[in-house]
């Protein structure tokens, strides 16, 4: 990023056609397949955009990430959300049987859950959604997933003009600040989409940098490493304080405090312990992020004080 700021002065055209071409090889996929984004998060705008309106529904999970319902309303979109399953998985069943649907959100490992919807049954919902309907896959959390019940559905993407797959650099490669994602689609759809995106919107620092970390296998491997052995770390001291939670498969989790999270929440930021915010949904969970085993110590022991 340093060297970076010698490019600055320029559109970053070409270091952004260099990504592209990184990402094809790296999903092996053509570059007609990929749209990068400012983050995941303008991926899910531009596809809300493109494929949802006054007579194109929005289909979400609940509870999950909020940020295409939010988009929906600017499409003047009805956004419909189902409840999760006993799992905390889609459920995809009743997802399906939505009439009048542009556009599923799947987010898988799902966000504040950090559970899975299971590979079997999103590949079979694939099967049966209408290819008329746009299914939206959110991988942004995969790389933490260690469940075998689970797969990236990038693969599917050649056999199902419907499916967008949409993937970030602010997880486990730690950019969450710099702003680059990315998604995967046939390429009809993907025109479809960058009609709906600012010219440029990926800035040079946040391109260089991507390039950077897929250079650096390594940082993935240590990156996915270190939030097993904290979460698992966590889980046990839980475990200890007879606490349950949801399976995680991502890098944070969410923990059943047996009573109403809102005052937690504040009570932990008064001893300087910033926590996720409030899930309607679950009012009783807790989400909280993994961070460097210092950090979780220092979390569970305002955890200790505030349960005592």
């Amino acid at each position: 990023m340093t060297a970076g700021f010698a490019l600055a002065w320029k559109y970053p055209d070409e270091k952004q056609d260099e990504l592209v071409d990184a990402l094809a090889k790296l999903n092996q996929v053509a570059k007609e397949n990929i749209l990068t984004g400012a983050g995941s998060g303008e991926i899910l705008k531009v596809a809300v955009a493109a494929f949802t309106g006054p007579e194109e529904k929005l289909v979400v999970g609940d509870p999950t990430f909020e940020a295409c319902v939010g988009h929906a309303k600017a499409s003047r979109a009805e956004a419909v959300k189902v409840t999760l399953n006993a799992t905390y998985g889609h459920d995809l069943t009743k997802m399906g049987d939505i009439p009048g649907v542009g556009l599923h959100y799947v987010c898988n490992p799902n966000n504040p859950t950090a559970s899975i919807t299971p590979k079997a049954e999103l590949s079979a919902f694939l099967a049966k959604v209408p290819r008329e309907t746009m299914v939206l896959v959110d991988e942004a959390y995969h790389h933490f997933v260690e469940t075998t019940d689970y797969e990236s559905v990038i693969p599917l993407v050649k056999d199902h003009p419907n499916l967008i797959v949409a993937r970030t650099f602010s997880k486990v490669y730690g950019m969450a600040g710099l702003r680059c994602g990315y998604c995967v689609a046939q390429p009809e759809k993907i025109e479809l989409m960058r009609a709906e995106q600012s010219w440029d919107s990926v800035n040079i620092m946040a391109i260089v940098a991507a390039l950077a970390s897929l250079g650096d296998n390594a940082q993935v491997e240590n990156g996915r490493k270190n939030n097993s052995e904290v979460r698992k770390f966590v889980c046990g001291e839980l475990d200890k304080m007879k606490y349950t939670y949801i399976p995680s498969q991502a890098n944070f989790m969410m923990i059943d405090m047996r009573r109403e999270v809102k005052p937690l929440i504040a009570a932990f930021k008064d001893k300087k312990v910033q926590v996720g915010r409030l899930f309607p949904p679950l009012p009783n969970h807790l989400r909280v992020t993994i961070g460097t085993k210092p950090q979780m110590e220092r979390f569970l022991a305002v955890f200790r004080e505030l349960t005592a």
